[in-house]
């Protein structure tokens, strides 16, 4: 096997040289020779953009790191997928397109000294300018059409200062990723488009909790799929499957689909698992298993709105431990970020025509999960009015509340409405075809479940230990077709199943 180390190419791991020559003639005299392995010794190499090519493997050996320079112009433009819309970005810090056998392993580090970027989106956010760059014109006029053509609520979409993510692999096949650090991403950490045959072991994604946009491992378009042993400590959602926005997102029609997650652990982050909110090309056949979630905001959470289409389906979710999330599962049709809030249509709390647009969330399996001091809500499970999420099952699972009088908690999810809850149970609203089987839920105050303009709906063996003085286990609210069992009413305590009182018109 062919070894090129990249010191023979005149690189020094003194953290002061500009590697960025060294290591791309590395690479080159590497793919010239047929492939092989490109070297990265213990050292600390800056350098700027690195582009792969096929049938090499990337090595990084135990005390080296790749330090990115966080000159903006350094990062060119290049063709990519940016938050679901194929246009053009800076350059991805690692970026590989169209490549076959291409792989990153070791034990190193991918510093992505995120910093800079970091400040200028929030000076962009804040309403300032973007930051001075020979690209920045470039970009806007390369994506002006789509910019022209698409209204959207991103921070980013008038200056076109979309910032990069660390690694990007595009139109990939067989790609394995092992053993590195990946951190301190500008944008997403790492972000696979239209990959096929994917193996992630053993990888750690690392970003500070005030990261903007500062996911961990994001999987977009991409099949066959295996994703496990790694660990993730993010500021955004730690691991997320997406498959493009909107309009854009359906003409590519690509889905992300037969994912297998195990044997990983998440801290902090917005969502530890999330499918979404990019659902245009679907999602579907995803297992997840046999992973820790800590401090993450959501635990699971699949969200889309009635802008992006597609959906999510055929997803199975076993033996997963949480503590101390906000909510323990979200599933969100009604998510508000990333729309035209011009578009009356996209908000209305009433039913409207069932579109190419309308997601469908639909035969969702959940089964022996914990968790322990969640904040917000139990459960949260939103659908459309004209598009009820479909077929989700629980079984074997137990949330705990926290108990502390003192804890605010949160939107269980990002819906049309704010709606804050603390210390809650499972609310569903717009649920066709629910089934509960041997479920416990400990809330701080309230029901362990609230059911809203649902049917369908079968529960067996539902429990609350510790009952409210005064409050049901169950409450439903314009739903139909209830089937309970499983139960028996307590002397002395309230109905376990009781009619919400309608509200009063308006």
């Amino acid at each position: 096997m062919a070894i090129h180390d990249i010191r023979s190419y005149g690189a020094q791991g003194d953290g002061l040289q500009d590697n960025t020559s060294a290591i791309a003639a590395a690479i080159e005299a590497c793919s010239a020779g047929g492939g092989g392995t490109v070297y990265v010794p213990a050292g600390d190499y800056v350098t700027g953009p690195i582009v792969l090519k096929s049938h090499i493997t990337l090595q990084l050996e135990a005390g080296s790191v790749l330090r990115f320079t966080p000159r903006f112009d350094a990062y060119p433009p290049v063709q990519t997928r940016w938050s679901g819309y194929e246009m053009w970005g800076y350059s991805p810090l690692i970026y590989g397109n169209g490549l076959k056998q291409v792989a990153i392993k070791g034990e190193g580090v991918i510093e992505g000294q995120g910093q800079a970027w970091w400040d200028a989106y929030r000076v962009i956010r804040a309403g300032g300018a973007a930051p001075e760059s020979e690209h920045l014109p470039k970009l806007v006029e390369l994506n002006r059409v789509l910019t022209d053509t698409v209204k959207s609520n991103i921070v980013e979409w008038q200056t076109q200062f979309l910032r990069p993510p660390l690694l990007q692999l595009m139109h990939c096949e067989e790609v394995v990723l092992e053993g590195i650090t990946l951190q301190n991403s500008p944008f997403w950490n790492t972000h696979l488009v239209y990959c096929e045959d994917v193996s992630l072991r053993g990888v750690k994604f690392k970003n500070p909790s005030t990261t903007p946009n500062g996911d961990g491992l994001d999987v977009d378009s991409c099949s066959n799929v295996r994703i496990s042993d790694c660990h993730f400590d993010v500021g955004d959602d730690c691991l997320c499957l997406k498959s493009g926005i909107d309009e854009d997102g359906r003409r590519v029609g690509r889905p992300t689909e037969n994912v297998a997650v195990t044997n990983c652990t998440m801290l902090h982050g917005h969502g530890g698992v999330v499918l979404g909110s990019e659902t245009a090309g679907g999602i579907r056949n995803v297992t997840i298993s046999n992973c820790i979630f800590i401090g993450t905001d959501r635990g699971i959470r699949i969200k889309t709105n009635r802008a992006r289409g597609g959906g999510v389906e055929n997803v199975r979710i076993s033996n997963i431990y949480m503590e101390d999330v906000l909510c323990p599962l979200a599933i969100n049709a009604f998510y508000k970020h990333g729309i035209d809030e011009s578009n009356p249509l996209l908000t209305s709390p009433e039913a409207v025509p069932v579109t190419e647009g309308t997601p469908v969330i639909r035969h969702i399996q959940i089964s022996d999960v914990t968790a322990k001091n969640a904040r917000a809500a139990a459960g949260f499970i939103y659908g459309l009015p004209e598009m009820p999420i479909e077929d989700v099952a629980l079984r074997h699972v137990t949330f705990e509340m926290t108990l502390d009088p003192a804890e605010e908690g949160g939107e269980p999810d990002m819906v049309r409405e704010e709606r804050i809850m603390a210390g809650d149970g499972i609310l569903c609203r717009h649920v066709q075809g629910l089934e509960l089987h041997h479920v416990r839920v400990e809330t701080r105050q309230g029901p362990a479940l609230l059911l809203e303009d649902s049917r369908e709906i079968e529960i067996d063996g539902l429990r609350m230990k510790k009952r409210h003085a005064d409050t049901p286990v169950i409450t439903v609210k314009n739903t139909d077709e209830v089937e309970v069992s499983g139960f028996r009413e307590e002397k002395g305590q309230a109905p376990y199943l009781a009619k919400a009182a309608p509200a009063a018109a308006k």
